[in-house]
């Protein structure tokens, strides 16, 4: 396995990806498509999730592909963002048809930045504007770190971010993810530097420091992010958000299977993860074109999916980049 020529989530033939943020506002959204409609499923492990659509991803509901997925700041104000795609999407005659009507059907899922210093004194919800602009924008080529949904993340520690990496395996299939990461967890062990997701790095993708050498690291650090943001409960304002695309033929149940597999990939580079106050939650995807003996391949390909979300949850924090009014430093502040 080694990471496609980009190294994110469009490495899988197909897929685009658009991110739309306010500085001001400390939040955003991001959002995947393609030119054709995908296959996707969902699996949610956090237990506090905010979401749209994700009852008809399951297994034996009626339809299996979707047109856009939607990721957003915002908390239950940031799911506003999949109407927007909807509008760009109907302007372009693109959706589920029923009779002569055609419904675009975009799931999405949010997290929670409303207390991350923006500002949030908007009169009218911002999210739709960008939900609509972040898939305007959607290329093969995007932003990480500070950019789009993963604008106003924070983890335990450090600010954090939006993060994706892939994986081409030795069959030629290719896998993505894609994640905003916004964790009541730390993605490093205690003293920050070191990444939890070191040991499934390639190439420096995210520092190259390697893992801890260190032993009993069961035990976190404080959490600074608990501190930053009270009154609130240190339990509430969390998640981590994420899609694993493959070009592997899967069904919609396989699809199902393919983002619980994925969820290795939190609990590999977040610890704690899956709490009661995170929404952890994984799309699995996709697009059909590389036919497999998906039973037989299956669990390959969901444990690079899991390392692909490994890695990019701690891209996200790698990569982020310092703004006025931040909570929380970044990771690159502890280098310096």
């Amino acid at each position: 396995m080694t990471p496609g020529p980009r190294n994110l989530i469009t490495d899988v033939p197909g897929l685009r990806v658009g991110n739309a943020q306010d500085d001001i506002l400390k939040s955003g959204t991001t959002v995947l498509t393609a030119d054709q409609a995908f296959t996707t499923s969902v699996h949610v492990m956090g237990g506090a999730p905010g979401t749209r659509e994700t009852d008809l991803l399951a297994p034996d509901k009626s339809v299996s592909r979707v047109d856009a997925i939607a990721l957003s700041g915002g908390s239950a104000f940031g799911l506003d963002a999949c109407s927007g795609v909807s509008d760009a999407l109907r302007a372009r005659g693109k959706g589920y048809a029923v009779g002569n009507a055609i419904v675009p059907i975009v799931p999405g899922a949010i997290l929670f930045d409303l207390l991350n210093g923006g500002d949030k004194a908007w009169t009218e919800n911002p999210y739709r504007a960008l939900g609509r602009t972040a898939y305007e924008k959607a290329n093969e080529d995007f932003e990480l770190g500070t950019a789009g949904a993963g604008t106003g993340a924070l983890a335990a520690r450090h600010k954090g971010g939006l993060g994706s990496a892939s994986l081409v395996l030795e069959n030629g299939v290719t896998v993505g993810a894609l994640v905003a990461a916004n964790p009541l967890g730390s993605v490093t062990t205690p003293g920050d530097q070191h990444f939890w997701a070191a040991p499934f790095e390639f190439d420096a993708e995210f520092g190259g420091l390697g893992p801890d050498p260190s032993i009993g690291l069961g035990q976190p650090a404080p959490s600074l992010k608990a501190q930053a943001m009270r009154p609130a409960e240190p339990d509430k304002g969390n998640t981590t958000i994420a899609i694993v695309a493959t070009d592997a033929d899967l069904s919609k149940p396989q699809c199902q299977r393919l983002a619980v597999a994925a969820h290795d990939g939190i609990a590999r580079a977040i610890l704690p993860a899956h709490t009661p106050g995170d929404g952890d939650l994984v799309f699995g995807v996709s697009t059909g074109v590389h036919a497999v003996n998906a039973e037989a391949e299956l669990g390959l390909i969901g444990h690079a999916a899991s390392i692909c979300l490994a890695r990019a949850i701690a891209r996200a924090i790698y990569l982020a980049s310092p703004a006025a009014g931040d909570l929380l430093p970044c990771w690159s502040a502890h280098m310096t």
